[in-house]
């Protein structure tokens, strides 16, 4: 079946030819109609939208499991493979929602069957291998996918993707209590403690920033306990991000310099209103299957005037207000024990100072042949492209080997990639 046969006969609400990148002949924009639950098909219905990228039937296929909302690009592995691409929007973001949201199927399981149906509906076109690849929840969606359907392809590369055992995961801080150096530990928490010590100077500073960019904090519970949180999340981001060395975390300098990098690494957006709003439908899925991680309230003591430890998840004000919404404790265990005993081809990737590769999926002493690639110094940017030398050409061995590529055209690619030459 070629690709226009197919576009004729997809169940979509709209089909969009769209400009695409030099690497594929042609691109569509589809919002194909899916099942809200796929326990009952004949039932409600929305439109999920997916990008379809087309370079030649035979070529491998990337299938991009997005874990928030979509839009068009090239992904790194169809980059790598000059091959045909598939994004999916994660159902409930963006424009992938259904008009009347009933929160219960925002599940792995409804998740997983969306990338299923859409992967079935394109196996007539693409002949090829089959990946698919996903970045943090994504990287997460993707094991997903395989748990609740392991036959649909043959590889799969989730990047920097966690898979949390609690809504507030405790490997979490145990990876802050040994991150770097003692040197670097305790400098983060003394810009964290300084912070809280001179909110007479930083919270007006934040509060400044917050009308001028529209933000409020009403779900937080105001923008005293938003200030707080952003201080209690610093150490949190600072190994997520990797964006500043430790000895440029600024003890001393302005007030105007010492905000700056605060509200860099902090993030109130992360606690507004308006930040949480887009991706609210992480938070319920954080909630009850996929969990988070949360804050030691403990360590600044009187230094915390609003925010508070409770029985709840540190992140519960961020999900939607449904009615006995509860963490299923199990689901990511057994995930994790399918992934461990029983899922071959599963390329992972990992950077070492990456907070969430505390969560990470372990695979020491596993029987599969899956392998776990982890960057040192990496952190939740990281990619193959850049690991270093040795890492990046063990991907391309084990690319070559599971796909059954040339790895010289792997390597062509690649460099190509490195030199910025569009390939």
């Amino acid at each position: 079946m070629s690709l226009q046969e197919r576009l004729t006969t997809l169940p979509a609400v709209s089909i969009t030819k769209i400009e695409t990148d030099t690497l594929f002949r042609e691109s569509y924009e589809i919002m194909l109609t899916q099942p809200v639950d796929h326990r009952n098909p004949k039932g409600s219905t929305f439109a999920q939208q997916i990008f379809v990228s087309y370079v030649d039937s035979l070529a491998p296929v990337v299938v991009v499991t997005e874990g928030y909302n979509a839009s068009f690009y090239r992904s790194e592995p169809a980059a790598l493979l000059k091959c045909n691409q598939i994004i999916i929007e994660h159902r409930y973001f963006e424009d992938s929602r259904p008009d009347s949201i009933d929160w219960t199927y925002l599940t792995g399981f409804q998740a997983a069957t969306d990338h299923h149906r859409v992967i079935e509906l394109f196996k007539p076109v693409f002949r090829g291998k089959w990946i698919t690849t996903g970045i943090s929840k994504g990287g997460e969606t993707v094991m997903y996918h395989s748990y609740y359907y392991p036959k649909d392809v043959d590889v799969r590369i989730p990047y920097v993707g966690p898979l949390a055992f609690a809504p507030e995961d405790p490997r979490i801080y145990a990876f802050l209590d040994n991150a770097g150096t003692a040197e670097c530990r305790d400098r983060i928490f003394r810009f964290q403690k300084m912070i809280l010590e001179r909110r007479d100077v930083f919270y007006p500073m934040m509060l400044a920033m917050s009308e001028e960019r529209g933000w409020t904090y009403n779900r937080a519970g105001g923008p005293g306990v938003a200030f707080e949180l952003a201080v209690l999340e610093y150490d949190f981001a600072f190994w997520q991000w990797g964006r500043t060395p430790c000895e440029l975390i600024p003890l001393e300098g302005t007030d105007e310099e010492i905000f700056r990098h605060f509200a860099r690494i902090g993030d109130f957006n992360y606690f507004s209103d308006q930040g949480i709003e887009p991706i609210e439908p992480f938070y319920y899925q954080a909630m009850t299957e996929q969990g988070y991680y949360g804050y030691r309230f403990e360590r600044f003591g009187e230094l915390l005037k609003h925010a508070r430890d409770t029985e709840r998840p540190d992140f519960y004000f961020s999900a939607p207000a449904v009615k006995d919404m509860a963490f299923d404790r199990d689901h990511n265990r057994r995930v994790h024990d399918y992934l461990y005993n029983r899922a071959d081809n599963f390329l992972y990737i990992y950077g070492d100072d990456d907070t969430w590769t505390a969560a990470g999926v372990d695979m020491e002493g596993s029987p599969t042949n899956s392998v776990v690639i982890r960057k040192s110094g990496g952190d939740h940017l990281t990619r193959i492209m850049n690991l270093n030398d040795a890492d990046r050409e063990r991907v391309f061995s084990i690319l070559a080997d599971w796909l059954e590529y040339d790895i010289e055209v792997l390597r062509d690619n690649a460099s190509a990639l490195l030199s910025r030459r569009i390939p």
